[in-house]
């Protein structure tokens, strides 16, 4: 991830709160002497005002939220203390996000297919309601959407604050901003088809560009790099896309050869940095794929680009001004305080490494 996200509050957070509770003081609370009823919300006045509603409501979200809302609280309701003590500490974990991308041991990680081992049956109904929380027929319903607000809402709110109008996971796709009526998609970070318990946590909503969405990332675990010799899965660092600690991954690219019609993918090599990062940056180049996406975008088009741009200023200035023109050293130290003032736009990040790598190649003499 080129550059984290500013995390905005917004009212649909309440949604989350309400599953909190939910979870801790209705499910966690279940007893099989103590009947589910409407009663069990009454501490939190606004979700008892929907649950009545939902209640008395003939549409299908309603239903599938009212219903198992009260089949997984009779589950529940048989567990035991340690049991309860397990799926809390899950539920947690999961929705420590911060934690969770830092690979930090203190927020215990759990996947669908762990929960299936321990409690099958409850793992069906939880992934169906987990899975179904963020769905336009829920999320959609009047009496739902008079508390928490609309998405379209918080859409228009997030991108009036993060307003680089690029996308941070590639830099090189647009994000729609807030002068528009459309929006681009949310992605469950960690894929909503894998984990439970935060589908509808907007720490776990982050929007994304087309491509890095459902190109490239699809259903990728986040979380998991490929299996291990031995056939495990193995956890890895990921970039936390609501960091509050400011970062810049620094992008080069070298070839080395002059002749740009006849280099290619593999010849371009990228280096990232900084090392320190060195782990998240590998898990984002996994799950975006960005190195050939940037390979793709120097040697067909944006590439070639650049340098009849360059080529171009240069007969242009050496035609008008003489031997005080624009030569290419000149150019490149223009495009350099582009790519530190203005990274993202024009994807200066990349066309400064790129140029920076004709350079060294040689290919600026050739056009001599």
């Amino acid at each position: 991830m080129l550059f984290p996200y500013t995390y905005v509050p917004h009212q649909m957070e309440k949604m989350q709160k309400y599953i909190d509770f939910i979870f801790f003081e209705v499910w966690c609370k279940a007893l099989p002497s103590l009947p589910f009823c409407l009663d069990l919300f009454d501490a939190e006045p606004e979700l008892r005002e929907v649950m009545e509603a939902f209640f008395y409501s003939d549409a299908l979200g309603a239903d599938f939220f009212l219903g198992h809302v009260e089949r997984i609280y009779e589950l529940f309701s048989a567990l035991t203390a340690p049991q309860i003590e397990q799926l809390q500490g899950w539920y947690s974990g999961n929705n420590d996000l911060e934690k969770v991308c830092a690979n930090d041991p203190a927020a215990e990680l759990v996947r669908y297919v762990d929960v299936a081992a321990a409690y099958p049956e409850l793992e069906k109904l939880l992934a169906t309601f987990f899975k179904g929380l963020y769905s336009k027929s829920l999320l959609d319903l009047a009496p739902l959407r008079a508390k928490i607000g609309e998405i379209e809402d918080h859409y228009q709110a997030f991108v009036s604050v993060n307003n680089s109008g690029k996308c941070p996971f590639c830099g090189i796709s647009p994000l729609l901003g807030e002068y528009t009526t459309k929006r681009d998609a949310y992605d469950h970070y960690l894929p909503k088809a894998l984990y439970p318990f935060n589908s509808i946590n907007f720490r776990n909503l982050v929007p994304t560009c087309h491509h890095c969405n459902s190109s490239y990332k699809t259903s990728k675990n986040t979380a998991y790099a490929q299996k291990d010799p031995a056939g495990e899965a193995v956890r890895r660092k990921v970039f936390y896309p609501f960091s509050t600690t400011p970062y810049a991954i620094d992008v080069q690219v070298t070839f080395d050869h002059a002749d740009i019609e006849k280099l290619t993918p593999t010849e371009i090599k990228i280096m990232f940095g900084p090392t320190n990062l060195a782990e998240q940056i590998e898990t984002w180049k996994d799950v975006y794929g960005i190195e050939e996406r940037y390979r793709e975008k120097l040697l067909n088009g944006d590439g070639k680009a650049w340098l009849v741009e360059i080529r171009d200023e240069w007969r242009w200035h050496d035609e008008s001004a003489g031997a005080d023109g624009q030569t290419p050293d000149k150019y490149l130290r223009a495009v350099k305080r582009h790519a530190e003032r203005s990274p993202y736009a024009n994807e200066n990040f990349l066309k400064n490494g790129f140029l920076q790598a004709c350079k060294n190649a040689g290919i600026f003499e050739s056009i001599a």
